[in-house]
């Protein structure tokens, strides 16, 4: 079985990766009002992904004989001013998703608790996946930003996205 002081920050880990998909369903909501649903897409798709992270982590505390404890959700941010404006808070989110999971990893590594590190591995590459990939669109869209037509192509190539759980 993981430490209690593992498995209590692991249930943190839990209530932030929900938090993760609440935050990324209001980022689909303003899209939807700015219709862009491809956008939209994009951001429902995420939250999917993230109520599997936290599904996994759930699973997790129970292969190691610990009880999951859910918490509640802060109201996440619903103000944004423009795609470039969700998916540079969209990245700075996924920064900061990364620390937790490094904290979460400092503790498995200082508690020699290799099965969990093992576990976490798997979240180390999705946030390396997470972050390149918020950060490609922000680049992408400081450079479109101010042009319709290409708005709408990205919109376009964002509606084809689909969730797979991996």
């Amino acid at each position: 079985m993981a430490s209690e002081r593992f498995l209590s920050t692991v249930n943190k880990q839990i209530t932030h990766e929900f938090f993760s998909a609440q935050l990324y369903v209001a980022m689909a909501a303003y899209f939807e009002s700015e219709n862009f649903p491809g956008f939209a897409n994009f951001f429902k798709m995420q939250a999917e992904e993230e109520r599997f992270h936290a599904m996994k982590f759930f699973h997790y505390v129970n292969e190691m004989d610990g009880r999951v404890e859910i918490e509640g959700l802060d109201k996440p941010d619903n103000n944004f001013s423009s795609a470039l404006d969700v998916f540079e808070k969209a990245l700075a989110h996924e920064i900061k998703v990364t620390s937790l999971i490094y904290n979460l990893m400092d503790i498995a590594v200082e508690e020699k608790d290799y099965k969990s590190i093992s576990f976490l591995n798997w979240f180390i590459d999705e946030q390396v996946e997470e972050e390149a990939t918020m950060k490609g669109l922000v680049v992408r869209l400081q450079g479109i930003s101010e042009n319709p037509a290409a708005m709408y192509m990205l919109d376009n190539e964002l509606a084809k996205r689909k969730f797979q759980a991996e």
